[in-house]
Order: C-alpha cells, then structure tokens, then sequence
C-alpha cells in the first residue's frame, strides 16, 4: 500500500510533468552579474522544476558601467539567440539597470518572441538621485552630476546614458544618447519599431516600490519621474503614457501592462526576496 504522502507526491509530479513554463532570460544589475541573480534561479528552479533559466553573465562588474547601447546591442543579439532556440516564446526578468537594458533590447528586435517580460526595479523613466551616484561616484552631487554626464566623454558611461535631470531638459536632449531615443522623447527612424516590439508582449510587469532607496524618483520604475520643480508625475499623468509614445497605454489598455508597488523592499533586495520572488515574479512565469 502506498503512503498518503507518497501518492500526494506522485499526483503533484505528474501533474507537473504536463506543465511546460517557458524559458526564462535573467538580466543583472549594475555592478553585478550573473553570480548575484543565482538565489532568484535557484527558487525559480524549485518552485518551477524543469525551467530553462539562461542567466547572463555579460557586462558583470565594472564593464557593467560601459555604454549603455553597446550593452543593448550585445544583449539584443544575446536575447535573440534565445528567442530562435524557443519557437514557443521566452520569458525575460531584468533587474535594475539591467531591466532598462532588457527593455531596449526587446524595442530593438522587431520580431522578438518574449512572451512576459518583469522589470524589477528598473529606472525606466530615468535616473536623478544621490543615493544612486554614491554607487559608483562617492564625490559627486545629483544637483551637478550633469556638467560630467552631458557630455560627449560622459556619454561612454551607462548611468550618464538614463541620467534624467529635471532641471537640465535642455542639456538632457541635446547630449543624452539613449535614454531619450529609446522612450521616444525625440523622433528617430526607429521610433515606430520601438513602440511596436513592445507590443507584440503578452505581459509587461514593472515593480518597484517607495522604500527602494537608490532608483529616484521610485517611480521611475513604473515610467513616472519628476518635473522640472522636482514634483513627482505619476506615469498616467507623463506625456510618454498620454501619447502612447512607446505603447504603455495601449499595453495597458489591453491589460497587458501590470504595475506593481511593492513596501518595504530595498533596492539591492528585489532579487533576493522570497516574498518578492514569489509574489510578483513567479505568478507571471508562465
């Protein structure tokens, strides 16, 4: 006879022997790399058996900091390579910076196949806070980061490329990159593939959360950020969601674009948060 237990078990393993959660692509963050994303594996990998989990490790440490486009265009290839693997779609988890990254990788690729993709704390909106700059540059001040970041040698560094100074608009156009250029703020010949990629996703999730204590404003990871008297503009009240410039209104429209606020999280916790973890990223990773 068998045990209760043992039949529980063996109900629960062929039940999901029948299920098949789509690959999964993990982007890191700034100043880390693959290593740091190895906990979110690991419990993706226990409560999702038999997931295929892609962890990237490019751009780890301190080249984490290189172009941001030139970040993109190697993720993009990366994410690509992926995509051709799995006819069925991929999903795709970027965390911080490395969301803003996964974000533009997918605007790039006309014909992605990512299915849901979850940015974790990203600043997709921008980035405008000291705390965040005392990362990398101990000495350096929000109010004047932008006499290094625009400008042409500023521009090799990633955070110079979403440096969003509310304050500095017109510098922000004129030396700013990337950040710019892939919200549509500015008007390219790709601005049409930009907004259409996003939409071919099923699921767009953006998590963020008011005791992150580095992207700032936290809003910014829902595409909200400050205005020039540095009050906060929540995403349905920005030009980028009322225009539809990249697509967020129609995503979300067709409730395809799901915003999560998450207290009492800080930033360098997202991915290693089982509550996190298994409340707003494993309900989406189908």
């Amino acid at each position: 006879m068998y045990s209760v237990k043992l039949v529980l078990y063996l109900l629960l393993d062929l039940i999901c022997s029948g299920c098949a959660f789509r690959p999964l692509v993990i982007m890191h963050g700034i100043l880390s790399g693959a290593e740091k994303m190895v906990f979110l594996v690991q419990e993706i990998e226990k409560a999702h058996p038999g997931t295929k989990i892609y962890n990237c490790d490019k751009y780890g440490g301190w080249s984490s900091l290189e172009n941001t486009w030139r970040q993109v265009a190697e993720f993009r290839n990366y994410l690509d390579e992926i995509g051709k693997m799995h006819s069925d779609g991929i999903n795709l988890v970027g965390y911080s910076q490395g969301g803003l990254i996964a974000r533009a990788a997918i605007q790039t690729l006309p014909f992605h196949n990512v299915k849901t993709f979850i940015s974790l704390s990203s600043p997709q909106a921008g980035q405008f806070g000291a705390s965040f700059l005392r990362l990398i540059f101990p000495d350096l001040a929000a109010n004047n980061a932008y006499e290094l970041f625009y400008s042409n040698v500023g521009q090799h560094i990633s955070i110079a490329n979403y440096w969003n100074d509310p304050v500095e608009q017109d510098l922000y156009f004129k030396f700013s990159k990337f950040l710019p250029i892939i919200n549509n703020e500015v008007k390219t010949l790709n601005s049409t593939q930009y907004k259409n990629a996003l939409l071919r996703l099923n699921k767009m999730i953006l998590v963020g959360g008011p005791n992150d204590g580095v992207i700032t404003p936290w809003e910014s990871s829902h595409f909200g950020f400050f205005n020039q008297t540095l009050n906060t503009v929540p995403l349905h009240k920005r030009q980028i969601y009322m225009a539809d410039t990249i697509g967020l209104k129609t995503l979300e429209t067709n409730g395809k674009l799901i915003i999560v606020i998450k207290p009492f999280v800080h930033h360098l916790t997202w991915h290693t948060n089982q509550r996190v973890i298994r409340e707003v990223i494993l309900p989406y990773l189908d």
